[in-house]
């Protein structure tokens, strides 16, 4: 059996990719796309890549995945509805988009949960990572993995961002997310949902005054250019659940599973190595340009971020319990 894993543009497409005269004498042909919405040079993007070459090598060639990046596909909005309707096999969402769906993974979320590279790649690829992918079955999804894109730093087009008081007023461009809605309301500022592939439109038109996101994606979006002061905050963490249709994946031979779920292993750990990496070189590089103000909190004033933000720890504590909260602190 010759299998053929695309990502599916549409469903009337796949009549055609079935009946492509290359694809003749073929018992069995599946058409599925990879879609995701950032850019082709960034951690998840680059991650894509190599999990496709992966797949294909270890499958010699009966599984083909082909990725579409930047939202070619469906926007950040649209993607998780895609993939429920089986119009496409896999996606890789953030993780704020995923907290709509299961508000307990608002724990990934939390604002400085994680204190370095190596806390994530414990968590993710851990007890902790197992359970949060757990809970996707129950929304007709396969969790495959949690990757990585870097730390979360904040950029402004008015100043530079050091004391919680420096948000006040500022309209503030966020993920869909109810935790990280709330985190800026402490702050004093107006967040404004604005799905990522608006942002780069958004910022040149000045709808905001600051954002927050990785270095990686500012600098591979160029945000950098409308929005000139950066503070190193690393506030929270840019993680995306990398996810199969429930009902695709159970119908997949068990030999095209396990080729499948080693191959995302193997990529996995080459992503939250390349993460942390690409991160630090991309930041370098921007220290480099004249036209940017950049500002690195120090420990102290972590802590005055930090007790802003407690009451948010309470809250998720009195919704869903503190076991996810101390597991991740004991990974």
């Amino acid at each position: 059996m010759f299998i053929i894993l695309v990502f599916m543009w549409k469903k009337q497409t796949m009549e055609h990719v079935v009946h492509d005269d290359e694809q003749k004498g073929l018992q069995k042909q599946i058409v599925i796309y990879f879609s995701h919405v950032v850019a082709e040079n960034t951690p998840k993007g680059l991650a894509a890549q190599k999990f496709a070459e992966l797949v294909k090598e270890k499958t010699n060639g009966r599984v083909k995945v082909e990725v579409f990046p930047n939202g070619s596909l469906y926007s950040d909005e649209e993607e998780i509805d895609a993939l429920l309707r089986g119009d496409v096999q896999m996606i890789a969402p953030s993780v704020s988009k995923v907290t709509q769906l299961l508000p307990e993974w608002q724990v990934l979320d939390l604002p400085f949960i994680f204190e370095s590279y190596d806390d994530v790649e414990r968590a993710f690829t851990g007890e902790v990572g197992k359970r949060l992918l757990a809970m996707l079955e129950k929304k007709e999804m396969k969790g495959l993995a949690l990757w990585g894109n870097g730390f979360k730093q904040m950029t402004s087009n008015r100043r530079l961002l050091i004391e919680p008081s420096d948000f006040s007023g500022l309209k503030f461009r966020v993920m869909p997310s109810e935790i990280i809605e709330k985190q800026f309301r402490l702050l004093g500022a107006k967040p404004i949902v604005v799905p990522f592939n608006h942002v780069y439109e958004s910022l040149e038109k000045h709808a905001f005054d600051g954002q927050e996101n990785t270095i990686s994606n500012i600098y591979s979006k160029n945000f950098y250019q409308f929005q000139p002061y950066l503070t190193i905050s690393n506030h929270g963490y840019l993680g995306y659940a990398v996810i199969v249709n429930q009902h695709f994946w159970e119908k997949l031979p068990k030999d095209i599973q396990q080729n499948i779920a080693e191959a995302m292993q193997e990529t996995t750990a080459w992503n939250l190595n390349q993460s942390r990496k690409q991160n630090e070189a991309e930041l370098e590089k921007m220290k480099q340009n004249p036209k940017m103000y950049i500002y690195e909190l120090t420990k102290k004033e972590q802590e005055v971020w930090k007790q802003k933000f407690s009451p948010l720890y309470d809250e998720f504590e009195r919704e869903f319990g503190s076991e996810l909260l101390h597991q991740i602190k004991a990974e």
